[in-house]
């Protein structure tokens, strides 16, 4: 199968062993979404603000919210849906499906997507943040990271 082969769209898939009420909390709360995301994310009234280093402040919209199964966001231009199911032993199988993404920012979103699930994994199952917090080695630089 090509990579990412339909136009428009990314899709990714990430297994956790942590449960769907643990994955979604992560997606959902400002602490969650802190521990991987961006340097903070708080939400407020539906609109989340994300702090990334080397980037201007960034509010994204909440569109769906259905605890734990489904969180979708309008995010840089794109709409991002996150859909959770338990993998039948206790974890969580996450997709996620980001629509609307111009073929300009596609690889680099494809990459992104990729960096910020293995971080989120990295985090909410085994307590680890992978992320620089470094102003100087960021995503805008080179590094790979959130």
């Amino acid at each position: 199968m090509p990579f990412q082969p339909e136009p428009g769209m990314i899709r990714w898939k990430m297994h956790f062993i942590s449960s769907p009420a643990k994955v979604f909390a992560a997606l959902t709360t400002d602490a969650g979404r802190a521990r991987f995301w961006a340097e903070s994310a708080p939400e407020n009234r539906g609109m989340i603000s994300f702090h990334m280093l080397n980037y201007a402040p960034f509010a994204g919209r909440v569109l769906a919210r259905e605890e734990p199964w489904l969180f979708v966001l309008a995010y840089f231009g794109t709409i991002v849906k996150f859909s959770l199911q338990p993998d039948g032993a206790g974890g969580t199988e996450l997709l996620l499906v980001a629509t609307e993404v111009t073929e300009s920012a596609r690889m680099e979103m494809a990459a992104g997507w990729v960096s910020v699930l293995m971080a989120m994994k990295a985090a909410v199952d085994h307590g680890v943040d992978l992320r620089n917090h470094d102003a100087n080695r960021s995503w805008l630089d080179g590094y790979a990271d959130n």
